[in-house]
């Protein structure tokens, strides 16, 4: 029986081990080795008493709960240089026995407060070089009092979950360098008693917090193990925040200031202490005085200059620091923007900008017109005031507004943008002063007022929001009856209206181009009609020009009937005119001029002449560079 036992402990052996990977049995510890095998996924069948796994250099892509399930035995695991996006929720739950695990050079980009839920004794946790941007806060919640080394360099980090970071009382070694961190918070690291090195090289700190974790480096003998800090690379503005750092004298370190400009490129600990300075606030520009209407919003500006950049605040009038409310919000830049004022905020506002140097304050008066009101700044007669414009408003579609005997609010001719509000002319009894237009929309619920005469029943509400609900109420502002009253404010009605849909922009950009290639299109026929006319002038003129070709007699006869001729008298010479200059491109004559062209075309009108008169007078025209004299004709 002993033979067959033995070969079925070996098969079940043989069995437990993936193909593709190397099973180990040294010291009672089974190590399954399965790095380099091109895995694209965790084997299933790897042997649940495995003590360590290696599935470095893989291709794996994701780790969920089935991949480890019953792993309990399980200390080492290293998953290095895979392609792992993503790890499910638990995915390590059953490795309660994990002290070591290995997740470097991977593409995680997230984890999640489940994704690391489970190994409740790990020691040494590796992230390093992957791409992570978040980190859930209670991500390390299951070992934040085992754990000893970190390692999240080489990352895309902003912000790393600084209070479960601070709760590890048994961290040695922190590793954050090679990020994107431009803050720590104060006290971050002053609970890690424990931690021998710190290192935040290549981030972009421009300042540090003071924390006693730092100054551990000088007082070696008091503390567990000197600090070896780190931070070099970093763009450090060197004022009288970086002071106390300065003070420690670890002249070991090769940090360097990246400004102010006096001290930039220069050691970080070869700057005297004298040097590391800071400039106290400068208000540069403020809000002095701002009126607004009652319920409409004030914006409240104060800029400060100073090193380090100061901070802002504000006072208002009762003495009290203003924070972020549903009413009032202060920006960081020194912006407060109060929603909707009433008359209790008007009053003395103080901007207050600080930083280590000092503080600089300025003072702003805000004044608050009080819109009229019923006696005692109540409404009368349980009509509502300008802050129910939205109840009013429901009211008045819900039928129960207005009452039959006042006139009724209309709202006509609504586009996108503009609507004509339209009101009767109430009861004469009732004198009004000026009538008062409220209205806000489902865009934005801050109320907008408008005053309008009392000889006017129509407005046109302007540069409204497209495709929005509106609420609309008027008010009629009458007299005071007597000295001591204050001006009473009645409701004549409300309406609710929707703006249309904005017009797209083709039908706009279509009749434009329309619009354009007819112009374009009727400009031109007219052009080339110019053209043409001009064209055709300038043609017959040339010709009329070229056929008038005045003749010259050098001999002159008289015809008569049957009578002695008589006798010729002969004409004083008379000197051609002058002629105009012109081109001798077709000159084929006389070398002299440029008149070859025009002696051919005379003679052969010269030659015409003479036959048609029945005798050659002259030899006008001899050859193409004849005689200058031309043919004249006498006929009696």
């Amino acid at each position: 029986m002993a033979p067959p036992l033995l070969l079925l402990l070996l098969a079940s052996g043989a069995a437990a081990c993936p193909l593709p990977c190397i099973c180990q049995n040294l010291s009672e510890s089974l190590s399954t080795l399965c790095a380099h095998r091109g895995l694209l996924f965790v084997p299933p069948n790897v042997d649940r008493r495995t003590v360590e796994l290696r599935l470095a250099d893989n291709f794996i892509q994701a780790l969920g709960p089935p991949d480890f399930r019953n792993m309990t035995g399980l200390v080492d695991l290293t998953l290095s240089r895979n392609a792992i996006t993503r790890i499910g929720a638990r995915a390590f739950g059953d490795l309660e026995s994990l002290r070591s695990l290995h997740l470097d050079g991977n593409r995680l980009a997230e984890l999640g407060a489940g994704s690391l839920r489970g190994p409740a004794n790990l020691q040494h946790l590796i992230l390093s070089g992957n791409q992570l941007g978040r980190i859930a806060p209670g991500a390390f919640d299951d070992f934040l009092g085992s754990l000893e080394d970190l390692d999240l360099s080489y990352n895309n980090l902003r912000q790393v979950p600084w209070a479960g970071i601070g709760a590890m009382p048994a961290l040695h070694t922190l590793n954050l360098d090679h990020n994107l961190i431009d803050a720590l918070p104060p006290g971050a690291f002053a609970q890690l008693s424990q931690l021998s090195r710190l290192d935040l090289t290549s981030n972009r700190l421009a300042t540090l917090a003071p924390d006693p974790l730092f100054s551990r480096g000088r007082h070696a003998e008091a503390s567990p193990a000197p600090l070896v800090l780190s931070f070099s690379g970093n763009p450090l503005h060197c004022n009288c925040e970086l002071l106390w750092l300065r003070r420690l004298a670890r002249p070991d370190d090769l940090e360097t200031c990246a400004s102010p400009p006096g001290l930039a490129g220069r050691y970080f600990w070869t700057v005297p202490e004298g040097e590391f300075s800071c400039e106290p606030p400068l208000i540069a520009r403020h809000t002095q005085r701002l009126w607004v209407l009652e319920g409409q919003r004030a914006t409240l500006r104060c800029r400060a200059l100073g090193d380090p950049v100061p901070t802002m605040h504000w006072v208002g009038p009762d003495d009290r620091l203003v924070g972020n409310s549903s009413r009032a919000r202060a920006f960081p830049n020194g912006t407060l923007e109060i929603g909707v004022t009433g008359s209790g905020d008007a009053g003395a506002y103080t901007c207050i900008a600080t930083n280590p140097a000092g503080e600089a304050t300025a003072r702003v008066e805000l004044r608050v017109l009080a819109l009229p009101h019923g006696g005692n700044g109540s409404t009368e007669g349980g009509r509502p005031g300008p802050s129910d414009i939205a109840a009013s408003a429901r009211t008045a579609a819900e039928g129960e507004g207005t009452p039959e005997s006042e006139p009724a609010v209309q709202v006509t001719e609504v586009t996108a943008t503009s609507g004509l509000v339209s009101w009767g002319p109430g009861r004469p009894a009732d004198p009004v002063w000026m009538f008062q237009l409220q209205y806000n929309s489902s865009e934005d619920e801050t109320l907008i007022y408008r005053i309008v005469p009392a000889s006017s029943h129509h407005f046109l509400l302007k540069h409204l929001v497209p495709g929005a609900d509106y609420d609309l109420c008027l008010l009629a502002l009458s007299p005071a009856a007597g000295p001591s009253d204050l001006t009473a404010t009645r409701l004549l009605g409300c309406a609710h209206f929707s703006t249309l849909p904005a017009t797209p922009l083709c039908h706009a950009l279509q009749a434009h181009v329309l619009g354009g290639t007819l112009t374009v299109a009727v400009g031109g026929v007219l052009v080339a009609a110019l053209l043409v006319f001009t064209v055709a002038l300038l043609v017959r003129g040339r010709g009329a020009g070229n056929g008038r070709l005045p003749l010259k007699l050098s001999h002159v006869q008289s015809q008569t009937n049957g009578g002695p001729s008589p006798t010729p008298k002969a004409h004083p010479p008379r000197s051609p005119p002058p002629r105009p200059q012109r081109s001798c491109s077709l000159d084929l004559g006389d070398s002299g001029g440029c008149y070859g062209y025009a002696r051919r075309l005379g003679g052969a009108w010269a030659r015409r002449s003479h036959s048609v008169h029945g005798g050659l007078l002259g030899a006008g025209g001899r050859g193409a560079g004849g005689s200058a004299e031309r043919l004249e004709e006498s006929v009696v």
